[in-house]
């Protein structure tokens, strides 16, 4: 911005000169010109660029799965994706990203599995303990 208007002033003078001599050099005062547009050029560049930067800061983007994710934030709070990556956590059925927390995907309703829940293990045949027959058979103190 400053070198535009000591640019604009400077023009602004060879113009008076140029007009208090009577003698007008054009090409000079169009390279003067073009220096000073290309300078504004410039300038609004520059301007596009700090309202884009400006405007990511104040919007947050959301995940794929819906939750917001605050501007630079490398994960998402909720489902753990790294931000514009796949999720760490999704469901089997459908791929829909799921809360860490999670026991139901909200997209399908499928049961979430978790690492712990995936391989039950067999159950051994539970054996009946023996039964001591003289506990059975005996009188109760209480009866007698």
């Amino acid at each position: 911005m400053k070198a535009r208007e000591e640019r604009i002033r400077h023009l602004g003078g060879l113009t008076l000169e140029m007009y208090r001599r009577s003698s007008f050099r054009d090409q000079l005062l169009i390279e003067q010109c073009r220096e000073i547009v290309a300078l504004e050029d410039r300038l609004r560049e520059l301007d596009s660029m700090l309202e884009a930067v400006a405007t990511a800061r104040r919007a947050p983007t959301t995940c794929e799965c819906g939750a917001p994710v605050p501007w630079g934030s490398h994960f998402c709070a909720n489902c753990g994706r790294p931000v514009g990556a796949e999720p760490v956590v999704a469901c089997e059925g459908c791929g829909h990203p799921l809360a860490a927390d999670a026991t139901f995907c909200a997209h399908c309703g499928r049961p979430v599995e978790t690492s712990d829940e995936a391989e039950p293990e067999p159950e051994a045949a539970a054996e009946e303990p023996a039964i001591d027959e003289t506990i059975l058979h005996s009188t109760d103190p209480w009866e007698r």
